[in-house]
């Protein structure tokens, strides 16, 4: 049998447990899986684009376990009923090649890429920040003020979207929880005094969503927005004057802000500054800038991080998704008692 957590069991596991609380493990997961870099098998994401939007398939295994997310970006959704990203994960036994694990990965990819952007920032933002701006209040943005506030303790949020009811959203979901919050009426205005930049938008173009002169020294840049082909939201000029970190340099430069910077753009990938490799922030005048696009390891964490927490609970059930006959070289066997025609 193969475990299961289905969308109404993981929506209940991180209300029960608060997301916060979620976050903060998965943190630590992707840390130790990150440390361990080198021991997993990579490779850049399998993706079908089409004028729609992307199917990919991220696959990674660290030779004892295989594991592989399946996602979607599709912008236009939300204005046909559907969400923009929906996604489902798998992990498998490599010894026997058999499935294990199977969840709902649209609610814990937030989770996981909430918790990376927290993990990044915990090792390159300022220590003494305490306010982050967030471009772009869609479904991601409650998740990626939550896991700043248990890395980093920040409490006050200043906030511009295009769209007034993305931005009432936000306000009505996160207010409740603590945080104050500013609402901006542009991009510059919001980023005015910040000590972290978010940036999360969903359209599917080259787009300027942060300006140049709008970044100041010292700032964290936390761009997860762009993460596919044709898709951008820094004014490039940002990156020439920036630390760039990145999960995975080849994806990077496929689908990241640094897709149209060429190969021989200095980039540090992050597992190179959590072993201490390769230096992070060296002082407190430094743009750090965290081009994210989502990486399988991460996927990996999160599932490895949901199995573990969830074992032996009732946010897991079982489902029959493997074929075992009594005699493992007889698959008919199990069809073979049908009735003939005639």
């Amino acid at each position: 049998m193969t475990r299961l957590v289905d969308v109404h069991n993981m929506a209940r596991w991180i209300s029960d447990n608060g997301p916060e609380r979620c976050i903060a493990g998965m943190i630590e997961y992707i840390d130790a899986d990150f440390r361990r870099w080198e021991s997993f098998d990579k490779s850049a994401r399998v993706a079908s684009h089409t004028p729609f939007g992307v199917i990919e398939l991220m696959p990674t295994s660290d030779h004892e376990t295989y594991a592989f997310k399946y996602v979607n970006g599709h912008p236009s959704n939300p204005l046909r009923g559907y969400q923009t990203v929906t996604a489902f994960g798998v992990l498998a036994d490599v010894h026997n090649g058999y499935p294990t694990f199977l969840a709902e990965m649209t609610l814990l990819t937030a989770l996981r890429t909430a918790a990376t952007s927290a993990l990044v920032a915990r090792v390159l933002a300022r220590p003494d920040s305490k306010v982050m701006a967030m471009i772009g209040t869609g479904s991601q943005a409650e998740f990626q003020a939550l896991a700043f506030r248990q890395a980093l303790g920040i409490q006050t949020l200043r906030v511009y979207d295009v769209d007034p009811d993305a931005i009432a959203k936000f306000v009505r979901n996160l207010k409740p929880l603590g945080f104050s919050i500013e609402v901006a009426a542009d991009v510059s205005e919001a980023v005015r005094g910040a000590d972290i930049v978010t940036t999360c938008t969903a359209d599917k173009q080259l787009a300027t969503v942060l300006h140049d002169a709008d970044v100041t020294a010292g700032m964290h840049l936390n761009a997860i927005g762009g993460d596919c082909p044709g898709k951008t939201e820094l004014d490039p000029a940002i990156l020439d004057r920036s630390k760039v970190f990145v999960e995975y340099t080849p994806q990077t430069l496929i689908e990241g802000e640094i897709q149209h910077q060429g190969e021989d753009f200095p980039v540090t990938e992050l597992w190179e500054v959590l072993l201490g490799r390769k230096a992070g922030r060296t002082s407190a005048d430094d743009i750090t800038l965290f081009d994210s696009v989502g990486f399988a390891i991460e996927d990996f964490s999160a599932l490895r991080y949901l199995r573990d927490d969830v074992a032996g609970t009732n946010y897991e059930s079982e489902i029959d998704l493997v074929a075992a006959p009594d005699d493992p070289k007889d698959l008919f066997g199990m069809v073979g008692s049908f009735s003939p025609v005639g």
